[in-house]
């Protein structure tokens, strides 16, 4: 028996990688037991898991850089184990928001790491709350990490409505709202195997904030790169945080755009009406009326913004 997502993961494969081998490995009623045993249990798993490969690659001449492990949550942690323990390196694991308690300040060797493989990569999705008790761990522990819309709650996952069913109904709901978020990283990367030509792009930012900003959209020096499946393989000397605006159902592909706003004026003028809504016109299309909510300004200075859209106004935009 396995979640529901799993069957959808290996449909995607196959049909991206129609001649691949996909692996499941079924550790679901060691995952799904009370949170510090199965949090434990990913060194177990990942021992067994290194010992199949090692044993894959002696027995069957397998080259290990043809394989590819995928983990979500205490998933990733016992595929970075894996990884650490296997004779020789594997190529690459993918890390779908590794899970934080117990692991957020937990040594390298217990969980998933830049070392585990020739490529890490991972997604963080549900990043919110003090890093001890944030569901997803909110640290960089790839080579990429990729914080789709800031890494907290992802478009789609109703806040407003949970919390109303909560209010009516206990906390029963909390479960949906967590699993939503703590999800949308596999649905995202299943997205990369489905659309092969609509990659998400992802930008290198020193922070959350200066990227709502709109300041951190290059592709200069490696500073971009593909979400997922087609991602990059750039091992920067250190931990390399990226972001990125999604949709909220798939494609997820949305486009970037840096808006600057100057407001002159002899009177000096702190509030505006909200949301302040703006209009985009390029070459290839446009996109308006869209919501900006503005801080505190002031007259005779320039403000900058993130505004993302559906549609590509640009023929050359990221």
């Amino acid at each position: 028996m396995y979640e529901s997502w799993v069957p959808k993961l290996v449909d995607a494969l196959y049909k991206r990688e129609p001649d691949s081998n996909v692996i499941v490995v079924d550790w679901l009623s060691r995952a799904q037991q009370h949170y510090p045993v199965s949090a434990a249990y990913t060194k177990l798993v990942g021992k067994d898991v290194a010992v199949f490969i090692d044993w894959l690659e002696e027995q069957f001449n397998y080259p290990l850089d043809n394989l590819h492990l995928l983990g979500y949550s205490l998933g990733a942690h016992a595929a970075g184990i894996a990884g650490s323990l296997t004779k020789n390196k594997i190529n690459r694991i993918t890390g779908l928001d590794p899970a934080g308690p117990n692991f957020e300040y937990a040594e390298a060797t217990t969980r998933l790491s830049p070392d585990d493989a020739d490529f890490v990569d991972v997604l963080h999705t549900y990043t919110r709350g003090s890093p001890d008790r944030s569901i997803g761990i909110q640290k960089p522990v790839g080579h990429i990490d990729i914080y789709p819309n800031g890494g907290g709650f992802q478009p789609g996952c109703n806040l407003g409505e949970a919390l109303r069913l909560i209010a009516e109904k206990g906390l029963g709901d909390v479960d949906q709202l967590v699993k939503c978020s703590h999800e949308r990283s596999i649905h995202l990367f299943i997205d990369s195997l489905l659309y092969e030509g609509k990659p998400s792009l992802a930008y290198r930012c020193n922070t959350k904030e200066t990227f709502e900003k709109g300041l951190c959209l290059s592709c200069r020096k490696n500073r971009c790169n593909n979400l997922g499946y087609t991602v990059n393989k750039v091992r920067a000397k250190r931990n390399s945080k990226m972001y990125l605006k999604t949709r909220s159902q798939m494609p997820y592909k949305v486009f970037h755009y840096q808006v600057k706003v100057h407001f002159f004026g002899k009177v000096n003028v702190t509030k505006t009406n909200q949301p302040f809504l703006v209009s985009l016109y390029g070459t290839a299309d446009e996109s308006k009326n869209i919501a900006l909510i503005l801080p505190e300004i002031s007259t005779n200075k320039t403000y900058s913004f993130l505004v993302y859209t559906e549609v590509n106004i640009e023929t050359s935009s990221c």
